[in-house]
């Protein structure tokens, strides 16, 4: 029987879902740091031994992962110039000019990707239309050629003034480097990022170059030892917007890889979402590394033009790395089951961001780590067994992690191991609610009737304590919630979103203009995505990107199907009624002005095997554990004797009371004290605190 492979490599693990028709086999395995494509191959041997399926098989193999996002988290992508308009070197670390904290004189910007040694300046000109000021002086290209090759730079950015308008010179200099640098990898703003605000131009096409190589090596690594397995499929990659695009894409463009494996979880949880009539809900994806936490109203996660790595300063606006590229919105933080926990300098408990990993991970992976972690909490806590953990694939080693308690927490601030353990999984939780918090505030949304859609390795132990901070009724976790995101992959359209920056004002709208653009931009889309699939029953979606006449700030307007059919009062009337939704009010009187236009080309939704059908409760029946553990009681600060189960003996309508632990392959469900837990139709875990107010 043919086969879809979807693949997840996070800063920890590796997560293998194998389908057939609508059956799954899942296989999670620690991330190999040195190249993380023989981990990947490693977990696909596994699943394909588990299920017997043969390789010729296999349709496709979806692919996402977070090494973008931990590479530049990290610092650890390719020595990296940036080649910019002559006077405009700085413009990378002035940035936006302002403070994201107005009153903390001790705030950190974010370093440059790009050091100013490397930030070299080339002679030339345009004007804001593209017309040229000041020809390109190939002399003052080649002159920095030494310079390149003496400080050993294997990437180069190419971000000049205006050249989203007229790419000339840009594709000019990138001739001339090709020819007297062979091998180095080149990015172009006009390319990578063609639209207006040259600061956050300069940064997206920079940390493109920054990973570039490092995601070139990985992927194609991974496609050489793919194909030697006797895989002949496509690969398809994730992106950060919520679609599968080509190999081809992804190795010029890694930057749109930023979010791709947390996007899954988020798909799939708009999937479970809009099959639980849940219209309010807050996906909840926590891993080794991090954890991401997402606004999904109305079944759709939010998606945005623009997006920032590592916010370093109270998950605040401004504090972390911009890149434009279409992404799915969301928070993420470094607080995942590998998080690292000792005392500051103050003597106050600190969680992450660092992470133990993969190598050598947790103190209770028995691979040389000495530094408490999330985990080791939850192994001394009781929240997991150390014999079932991943399928039963790795032993925890319970001494170890209360070693590590004890060594870096409990004796330097006199608690005994249980409370350290207890301290350490209340730092994080905090931590994460705070994220939850901010993250909803920033895109004016409330947490009330909200429900948590918890996955990931992690996030359903911590479900339960995260929902009552947050004041949140319900939690589901999904079946295979171990794997969320790999799942979440297999639900993605094939789809690609193009962007152009071409100004105009609704009073002097030009139809033809907008056209030409849009024509443009659907040629682009088309030759990506038809690569994959017959781009005739492909769906297209536009958006004008506009504001009031000297505001800093735009809103995505939808553009309807007939670009030169578009009149200047149907623009004005979708516009107040997007910025009404947003804002409250319009403003009468002032001018409209649109800076930027997309075109996503994307499958229809009902494409996908897997799409979920409702999900409902059934008539409900209370089972008894059979067997029974410790687990230490938030609540009462003491250990309680806790009801285990194996959700794979769950049926449909069968519910139980927490405290209690589920266990699966990938994960374990924590149930709290005061809470239930059901089995729907979908064989989906609802739990909340009114079991009677659920079931109506």
């Amino acid at each position: 029987m043919s086969f879809e492979l979807a693949v997840d490599i996070g800063g920890t693990f590796t997560d293998v879902v194998l389908q057939q028709g609508i059956e799954q086999s899942t296989v999670k395995v620690l991330t190999t740091s040195d190249d993380p494509a023989t981990g990947v191959m490693a977990g696909i041997d596994e699943v394909l031994q588990i299920t017997g399926a043969d390789p010729t098989d296999a349709r496709v193999m979806l692919h996402g992962t977070t090494l973008a996002t931990n590479a530049l988290i990290e610092r650890r992508g390719a020595i990296t110039a940036l080649l910019t308009t002559r006077g405009h070197r700085d413009a990378l670390e002035m940035a936006l000019e302002n403070r994201f904290e107005q009153y903390d004189v001790n705030i950190d910007r974010p370093v440059p990707l790009v050091p100013r040694e490397l930030r070299l300046p080339v002679t030339e000109r345009l004007d804001a239309r593209g017309d040229v000021l000041i020809d390109l002086d190939e002399a003052s290209v080649e002159a920095l050629v030494p310079v390149l090759a003496a400080r050993q730079v294997n990437s180069i950015a190419v971000g000049l003034l205006h050249s989203y308008v007229n790419p000339s010179h840009e594709e000019q200099i990138a001739g001339l480097l090709r020819a007297a640098l062979p091998g180095v990898s080149i990015s172009l703003s006009s390319e990578v990022c063609p639209e207006i605000r040259e600061y956050e131009r300069l940064s997206t096409t920079c940390a493109n170059a920054y990973i570039k190589p490092l995601m070139a090596h990985y992927l194609q690594s991974l496609e050489e030892k793919f194909r030697s397995r006797g895989f002949g499929c496509p690969i398809l990659l994730m992106t950060s917007g919520g679609g599968l695009t080509t190999l081809k894409t992804a190795l010029s463009f890694p930057i749109r890889l930023v979010e791709s494996g947390p996007a899954g979880g988020a798909i799939l949880a708009g999937e479970i979402a809009a099959a639980g009539g849940y219209s309010k809900t807050l996906s909840f994806d926590m891993g080794g590394t991090t954890a991401k936490l997402c606004v999904i109203d109305d079944f759709k996660p939010l998606l945005s033009r623009s997006f920032e790595v590592d916010r370093s300063y109270r998950f605040k606006k401004g504090s972390g790395l911009p890149v434009r590229i279409p992404v799915i919105e969301m928070v993420e933080i470094g607080a995942g089951g590998g998080s690292i926990a000792r005392p500051d300098t103050l003597g106050r408990i600190q969680v992450g961001p660092e992470s133990a990993g993969s190598e050598p991970g947790p103190a209770c992976y028995g691979r040389g780590g000495v530094n408490a972690t999330v985990t080791d909490a939850d192994v001394v806590l009781g929240k997991i067994d150390p014999e079932s953990f991943s399928g039963g694939r790795m032993s925890l080693d319970r001494a170890a992690a209360v070693d590590a308690l004890n060594r870096n927490i409990g004796t330097s601030m006199g608690l005994p191991v249980s409370l350290a353990a207890h301290a350490v999984s209340e730092v994080v939780n905090e931590n994460m609610a705070a994220a939850a918090r901010a993250h909803l505030s920033e895109w004016g949304r409330g947490m009330e009737e909200r429900t948590l859609i918890a996955f990931g390795g992690a996030a359903p132990l911590h479900a339960c304590l995260l929902a009552r901070k947050l004041k949140i009724d319900r939690i589901v976790i999904p079946r295979n919630a171990g794997v969320g995101s790999a799942v979440g992959f297999l639900l993605a359209p094939v789809a690609y979103e193009v962007v152009r920056s071409h100004y105009m004002t609704l009073a002097s709208l030009d139809p033809e203009a907008i056209a030409r653009v849009m024509a443009e931009m659907h040629a682009e889309a088309r030759t990506v995505v038809s690569e994959v699939v017959d781009p005739a029953g492909l769906q297209v979606s536009r958006n004008a990107y506009m504001r009031y006449l000297g505001q800093g700030y735009e809103i995505a307007v939808p553009v309807q199907d007939d670009p030169e059919a578009i009149r200047p009062e149907d623009l004005r009337a979708e516009f107040e009624t997007t910025y009404k939704a947003l804002y409250g009010r319009v403003i009468p009187g002032l001018e409209i002005e649109i800076l930027s236009w997309t075109l996503n080309l994307a499958e229809p939704p009902g494409n996908k095997v897997l799409r979920l059908e409702p999900d409902l409760l059934d008539p409900l029946r209370l089972i008894e554990a059979r067997e029974y553990c410790e687990m230490f009681d938030v609540i009462t600060a003491t250990s309680v004797e806790t009801g285990c189960f194996e959700r794979s003996k769950l049926d449909v309508g069968d519910y139980l009371n927490g405290p209690a632990l589920i266990t699966e392959p990938q994960t374990t469900v924590v149930v709290g004290s005061g809470y239930s837990a059901c089995v729907t139709r979908q064989g989906n875990l609802v739990i909340v605190a009114d079991l009677k107010k659920e079931i109506g």
